[in-house]
């Protein structure tokens, strides 16, 4: 197992356990370096290094994923090293949340026009006082039995392409990029894969300030991985890596801690200059 995972979430977004919970969750598993990475959140930040405080030997850097829109599709970029007290970077993704309530519940009354009924409030509950995401909306569907994991929800309803999808408050990767550099945080894009021309995407936000690309991530071949060590080279880009860990469905996501990630790359990530 490694010691390394710099992309996790808590229930400050769409995770399971608690700041708190998820860093002795991690010590327990052997890890000594994470990264609390939250969907358009920064507010599981604080609990978690106050954690770690009493765990010695752990350290937990402050990051967000932000969730952006292309053409061509959704992209994610990580913000590492985060300042939780700018202003423009807090207000950014206070709309944000707030455009995912809008969304959530423009989703539950499409899901209940093809009959399936699931309460929003009972959506929100299962959120609790994170931001509210699709996942919460695919756990009320498995309580009520209309699915049989959390994976077919978005590959039947709520995914892209799904009938009950919504679109969001928009923001162009650049956007977040810009964005995560003004607040003197590390822009990365997130598992580039999920991306139908990375390499040109990853061009274009070198421009805007990236600083790094998420290269070891669950599922990733060693020629996949070698292909993105070799763009990170290109472009002088430092690496990260995780197992975007959730903790919602144990059947289908990888394990916390699961993907093997070089301690190097903690050490380029907390070596390079953020001012």
């Amino acid at each position: 197992m490694s010691q390394v995972d710099l992309h996790l979430h808590t229930t400050a977004s769409d995770g399971k356990y608690s700041p708190a919970e998820l860093v002795r969750l991690a010590s327990s598993a052997g890890l000594r370096y994470i990264a609390i990475t939250d969907h358009d959140s920064l507010d599981g930040i604080r609990e978690a290094q106050e954690e770690a405080q009493k765990l010695p030997g752990m350290l937990v850097i402050g990051g967000v994923e932000i969730n952006t829109d292309t053409p061509g599709g959704e992209i994610h970029v990580l913000g590492y090293r985060i300042k939780s007290e700018n202003g423009e970077l807090k207000a950014t993704l206070e709309r944000l949340r707030r455009s995912r309530i809008e969304r959530a519940e423009k989703m539950v009354a499409r899901l209940k026009e093809m009959g399936i009924d699931i309460d929003y409030g009972r959506v929100r509950q299962l959120a609790g006082e994170g931001a509210v995401g699709r996942p919460h909306i695919a756990e009320a569907m498995l309580e009520k039995g209309y699915i049989s994991n959390i994976k077919e929800a978005f590959l039947k309803y709520i995914g892209r392409d799904g009938p009950a999808y919504v679109e969001r408050d928009k923001i162009t990767p650049a956007d977040a990029v810009r964005l995560i550099t003004r607040a003197h945080g590390i822009a990365v894009l997130a598992h580039p894969f999920t991306s139908n021309d990375f390499q040109q995407l990853t061009d274009e936000l070198v421009q805007a300030g990236l600083k790094g690309i998420e290269a070891y991530y669950a599922g990733y071949t060693p020629e996949q991985i070698g292909e993105l060590l070799a763009l990170a080279e290109k472009y002088h880009l430092i690496v990260t890596g995780g197992s975007d860990f959730h903790g919602l469905d144990p059947a289908a996501e990888p394990p916390l801690g699961s993907v093997e990630v070089p301690l190097i790359c903690v050490e380029k990530l907390m070596a390079l200059k953020t001012d």
